[in-house]
C-alpha cells in the first residue's frame, strides 16, 4: 500500500474492528508455480485479543498455497470509494480513492479436526445468527456424518500475523468542513454515492475532532 504516514493505522481494536466488519479477505501465497490468490472469510480467533485470525480453505486450495509451509498475506478490505476533485471546492484539485485497509502477514498454523470443526460452526453462526430462522451447521437436516464429510473437504488454520501494514485514507489531511462536504455528497443520491465510506469518515473525523 501507498507508504505515506499520515494515513497508517496501527490501533489494534481498530484493525480487529475492520475484520470483524469485513470478514471476507483475499489470501495470497508465493510458491513455486508463483503467486496465488483466493477469497474466504475468517474470523478474529475468540481466544485472543490480538490479530490473531481463523479461517479455512477448500481443498485443494490448502495444497495450491502450500498453506502452513511459507508466509500468507491476508487483505482486508473495508469501505472505498472514489472522490471527486469537485468536492474538495474552487482550488486545484484531483480524483482520489479513499479506502480502509490492512495486511496481515505470517506463517499460518493448521488446525487439526475437532478445531477446525469449532471454526466452522463459528463462522455459519456468524452469518446465520441475524437470519430470521438461524440454521446452525449441526442443524437437521444436516447430521454428523454430513458434517464431518464437510470439514474433510477443508483445511483450517489459525494466523498470528508477524507483520501488519494498516492504512487509513479517509480525506484527514484535508479541513475538517471538507471532510463534512465530501462525507454529505458521498450520502447524497449520484453515480458514486457510498454510505458505507461515509459513515467510515464521519466515524473517523468525530474521532479525531473529539466529539
Amino acid at each position: 500500500m501507498r507508504q505515506n504516514p499520515s494515513f497508517v493505522m496501527t490501533d489494534v481494536g481498530e484493525i480487529r474492528r475492520l475484520i470483524e466488519c469485513n470478514p471476507w479477505v483475499t489470501l495470497v501465497s508465493h510458491t513455486e508455480s508463483g503467486l496465488v490468490a483466493s477469497h474466504y472469510a475468517v474470523l478474529l480467533d475468540d481466544a485472543r485479543e490480538d490479530l490473531t485470525i481463523v479461517g479455512h480453505v477448500g481443498k485443494p486450495d490448502d495444497m495450491i498455497h502450500g498453506l502452513g509451509r511459507g508466509e500468507l498475506l491476508v487483505v482486508v478490505q473495508g469501505p472505498h470509494g472514489y472522490i471527486s476533485p469537485g468536492w474538495y471546492g474552487d482550488g486545484p484539485a484531483v480524483p482520489t480513492w479513499n479506502f480502509v485497509s490492512a495486511h496481515l502477514s505470517g506463517v499460518p498454523e493448521l488446525l487439526d479436526t475437532a478445531e477446525n470443526l469449532r471454526v466452522l460452526e463459528r463462522l455459519v453462526d456468524r452469518f446465520e445468527q441475524p437470519m430470521p430462522h438461524p440454521r446452525g451447521m449441526w442443524a437437521p437436516p444436516n447430521d454428523a456424518d454430513f458434517v464431518e464429510r464437510l470439514e474433510r473437504g477443508t483445511t483450517g488454520f489459525r494466523l498470528t500475523p508477524t507483520r501488519v501494514v494498516g492504512k487509513r485514507k479517509l480525506s484527514q489531511n484535508r479541513p475538517g468542513e471538507t471532510v463534512d462536504h465530501i462525507v454529505e455528497m458521498l450520502r447524497a443520491e449520484g453515480p458514486h454515492a457510498n454510505p458505507a465510506l461515509a459513515d467510515e469518515m464521519a466515524r473517523a473525523r468525530a474521532a479525531r475532532s473529539g466529539s
